[in-house]
């Protein structure tokens, strides 16, 4: 499936980021003393070691809805409002089946009159694609003037490393998307491919929860023939979104990605041609892979910076093990 949307129009012109509250731990553990580590085998603990993630941010037991919902509220108590929608993206496991996150995160938030729902299936692509649906659902509607996004990462189960992915680290955020924001979502496209659907998995109908792992049904499928789908896919919706605003890749100040191990900036710096910013590689230092928050909290903190200026663009791109890829152009 491919969806693209342009953002040179004048119906959009005006939407882009309120606010963005991130919320991360105190507390850091070295990569070196997780206690799974013990019961790795030789290659995922080479795995470990080599991904480039020195420690990560671990909350007290709590679920990602909760982290979600705090983040929420600590938002909107700095940024009074209520929003029209709220967008969970879906946690890498539901606190309960058939019950609602999202209507958990919007009851221990207190937003009694925002409409909640969750976008899921996309892995780290999540927070990308809820950013554009968000976009979209104002363009759509007049009346409407904020829309939420919100996310907790916490490890499915009781481990945090995920060979041959990542280091899962705590963390949850919290983003408006309003009228008249800054950084101006200026393009954006997305594709999938379903054909990866199951590639990771996790059984846990027949498991408690301390037994649950997850699996890689092919660690060849994922390092090689993912990662070559990824170049081909990213690099032609780069070209395409720095197409449909009318710029090129010299216009582009700052280019950011998701954290999942340090070889994975060098790849992607090699096959787009655009240096990945460093606060990218810092925060996967410090805090681990963090899903869909990475990007939202890679962005929220190079703004911060003041490194980029009014007018410039921020490129901001996405992939998931689920083969789905997102690329946005945001104009500060």
């Amino acid at each position: 499936m491919t969806t693209a949307a342009e953002g040179t129009g004048t119906a959009d012109a005006g939407i882009g980021i309120g606010a963005i509250h991130c919320l991360l731990p105190d507390e850091r553990v070295a990569v070196a003393d997780l206690p799974e580590l013990a019961r790795l085998t030789d290659e995922e603990l080479k795995f470990a070691e080599q991904a480039g993630i020195k420690s990560v941010g671990v909350f007290p037991d709590t679920e990602p809805t909760e982290l979600a919902a705090r983040a929420c509220r600590e938002l909107l108590a700095a940024h009074p409002g209520a929003p029209d929608l709220m967008l969970h993206i879906g946690s890498r496991a539901p606190d309960v089946l058939i019950g609602s996150d999202s209507g958990k995160i919007a009851h221990l938030a207190g937003l009694t009159g925002t409409f909640p729902f969750t976008v899921d299936g996309l892995g780290c692509a999540g927070s990308s694609a809820a950013w554009a649906l968000g976009r979209d659902l104002l363009i759509g509607a007049p009346s409407r003037h904020s829309v939420l996004l919100t996310y907790g990462s916490r490890p499915t189960a009781a481990d945090r490393v995920r060979r041959p992915v990542t280091v899962i680290g705590d963390g949850a955020f919290a983003m408006t998307l309003v009228r008249g924001g800054r950084p101006l979502l200026k393009a954006h496209r997305m594709e999938t491919d379903s054909s990866f659907h199951d590639l990771f998995k996790v059984e846990y109908k027949n498991s408690p929860w301390s037994q649950w792992r997850e699996v890689c049904d092919d660690n060849d499928r994922y390092s090689f023939e993912l990662a070559m789908h990824s170049r081909t896919r990213l690099g032609k919706l780069v070209d395409q979104v720095l197409a449909d605003a009318g710029i090129g890749k010299d216009d582009v100040a700052a280019t950011l990605m998701q954290n999942v191990t340090s070889s994975a900036f060098d790849f992607y710096k090699a096959t787009l041609g655009l240096p990945i910013h460093p606060v990218c590689a810092t925060h996967l230092a410090e805090l681990g892979h963090l899903g869909p928050m990475d990007v939202v909290l890679n962005l929220d903190r190079l703004l911060a910076t003041g490194e980029v200026g009014r007018g410039q663009h921020v490129l901001v791109l996405s992939n998931s093990p689920v083969a789905a890829w997102t690329v946005t152009l945001w104009e500060v």
